[in-house]
């Protein structure tokens, strides 16, 4: 049951083939003999998991169930889940316990009635592109225990890879869901900006950050934002749309599709083995029906620049709230107010999650919001402006996910700079508010890569149909590492 997609696993449940109970101790037998190993969990609570699949079991016997009841499900430890401790990978929450649940918990468990697992491990804060900021340790990537599988989102894309879960729940505010999943061999998804509720989901960078589905395919992906989205009074940038069905479009035909292959994602900077299979997906594209159209990206170099202004901006407001007050940890010992807060945050949060907050400090200092903030979001405008013109002469936009496969542990924890350029296709994608995805396309070395998918706004459908007739073709996204049977 462990390679069973979502469809066949609900229809395994409606049939009394086999029980939540029986299935979530099948995924929670996997994690206690795998994770300690690949640290993809940080919390597990495997009484209260089986009473969630009893409840399951409850609705199904009663006939009350919906398409994803009792089915299993890793949530990343960035979303609030009441009684469960709620981390985000830092010490300055490592025993802070959520006492109500975010919307996209809601909406899975009380309403769709999946049975969490446990909460996954993450960078600290969501700061990071390969999970080794975490407060709990580096998680390890299922296709090479040597190497990082991506982050922020580290922790779901090994859990889902090694088959700890069948899906999990991601946050992408530079390309947390896109890039972990591409390194990982898996299928995730960033909806457009505002699609998926961010209340109880920790801020990191207000106007970036976005909650969406980790998957083993695309069908899975569509079946969980169906579940995942939706308006939310409580949450100022959610969107008030009619609702949709994000599975509508997976069997429609690819003839006539219109291929965006913008020139700066295939110059210079992307290792050969990563565009080989990139370029051969392509290819299979075109077998399917698909026309390929040259386009252009112009401020798309600037991205990088722009996010490292905006979202440490955003991120040194939204962590001022971590003083020691309220919630979270304390420093023990302090002299007085002024000297709690700053042993409680230097104590409490990590080099990265510092060095963030530094830097957007300074850029919204008196004298530097002109120059740096100001400008960036200037230039942000003309990234999204970029695609909007692409967007005239092309229906999906294709490229690589990442200029590299899974670098090793260690190898860029000294170089901040060389970090942040693993997301330097993807970063464009939530300064626009597009959706954007990463579906397996091959291999390179061994390692996983990714193929990412941009559409334009709202069109998760479109972009969903697109790579599940890819995968329908394919067998990429099917493979398994080695060692997790």
């Amino acid at each position: 049951m462990i390679n069973t997609g979502l469809k066949e696993l609900s229809q395994a449940l409606a049939a009394k083939k086999i029980s939540s109970v029986e299935l979530s101790s099948l995924f929670l037998d996997r994690i206690e003999r795998l994770n300690p190993d690949l640290n993809a969990f940080v919390t597990v609570d495997r009484e209260k998991s089986l009473k969630s699949a009893a409840d399951a079991d409850a609705r199904l016997a009663a006939g009350t169930a919906g398409a994803l009841t009792g089915i299993p499900i890793a949530q990343k430890d960035i979303f609030c889940a009441e009684g469960w401790t709620t981390t985000c990978g830092s010490k300055m929450l490592a025993n802070f316990v959520a006492p109500y649940d975010a919307t996209v918990i809601e909406k899975l468990h009380a309403q769709a009635g999946m049975v969490s697992l446990g909460k996954t491990n993450m960078d600290e804060f969501a700061m990071g592109s390969s999970n080794e900021t975490s407060y709990f340790g580096p998680v390890k990537n299922p296709w090479d225990r040597t190497r990082v599988p991506g982050g922020s989102s580290g922790g779901s894309a090994a859990a889902v890879a090694a088959r700890l879960a069948p899906v999990a729940t991601g946050t992408d505010t530079g390309g947390s869901i896109r890039q972990p999943a591409g390194l990982c061999n898996l299928t995730g998804l960033k909806p457009t900006y505002g699609v998926v509720s961010r209340y109880g989901m920790i801020a990191y960078a207000s106007s970036l950050d976005q909650g969406g589905p980790m998957a083993q395919s695309a069908e899975d992906c569509a079946l969980l934002l169906n579940a995942m989205a939706g308006f939310d009074p409580r949450d100022s940038t959610s969107l008030e749309r009619p609702a949709e069905d994000y599975a509508r479009d997976l069997d429609k035909p690819l003839a006539g599709l219109r291929i965006g292959l913008p020139k700066e994602f295939f110059a210079a900077g992307c290792d050969a083995g990563v565009m080989a299979a990139v370029q051969a997906a392509i290819k299979e594209y075109e077998k399917l029906g698909a026309a390929i159209v040259d386009v252009s990206l112009p401020n798309s170099h600037l991205s990088v620049p722009a996010y490292y202004v905006i979202a440490p901006a955003e991120a040194s407001s939204n962590l001022s709230r971590y003083d020691g007050v309220r919630f979270g940890y304390r420093a023990p010992e302090y002299g007085n107010l002024d000297d709690m807060y700053m042993k409680t945050r230097a104590q409490g949060f990590g080099a990265e999650v510092k060095r963030r907050i530094l830097i957007g400090a300074y850029v919204l200092s008196h004298g530097y919001y002109d120059a740096y903030y100001l400008q960036a979001q200037r230039i942000r405008r003309l990234i999204a402006n970029d695609f909007v013109e692409a967007f005239k002469s092309c229906d999906v936009i294709m490229g690589p996910t990442s200029p590299t496969t899974a670098f090793r542990l260690g190898e860029k924890s000294a170089d901040p700079v060389q970090m942040y350029l693993s997301d330097i296709y993807t970063i464009a994608v939530n300064l626009a508010g597009l959706p954007g995805m990463s579906v397996p396309c091959g291999f390179a070395d061994d390692l996983p890569v990714g193929l990412q998918l941009i559409g334009n706004y709202f069109d998760e459908a479109r972009l969903l149909g697109v790579a599940h007739r890819y995968q329908m073709a394919t067998d990429w996204h099917r493979r398994l590492p080695g060692g997790i049977d």
